[in-house]
């Protein structure tokens, strides 16, 4: 079985989704869901990573076709990554079934003009 599609959730800083979705679409995506969250990580992962954590969180999720996968990370993560503001961090799952996805193309050609 192939892998048609990844998800792809970035956490970011509040206030960063757009930033996101501007280099998700810089590299093929097309739209996503987001979600307020909030960060419960402490003094010692501030320590780490060297930066100080805000709490308030974006949870950015998008369904992307396989092959775009890595180029969308990377856009996401130049664009928003640990080292700017929005402080995020980003990674895929593999998708192994949809309900609802298709590619816009193949439905006009299999769809009747009314």
């Amino acid at each position: 079985m192939s892998i048609q599609y990844e998800a792809v959730f970035c956490v970011v800083n509040e206030g960063f989704s757009e930033t996101v979705m501007y280099a998700a679409r810089k590299a093929g995506a097309y739209g996503a869901t987001i979600i307020k969250g909030h960060g419960s990580s402490g003094r010692e992962a501030q320590e780490m990573f060297h930066i100080e954590i805000q709490p308030q969180k974006e949870i950015v999720m998008m369904v992307v076709p396989a092959d775009i996968k890595d180029a969308v990370l990377k856009e996401v993560y130049n664009a928003a990554g640990l080292d700017s503001k929005g402080q995020g961090l980003a990674f895929s799952l593999p998708v192994t079934g949809t309900v609802g996805l298709s590619d816009f193309e193949e439905d006009k050609e299999e769809k009747p003009e009314e």
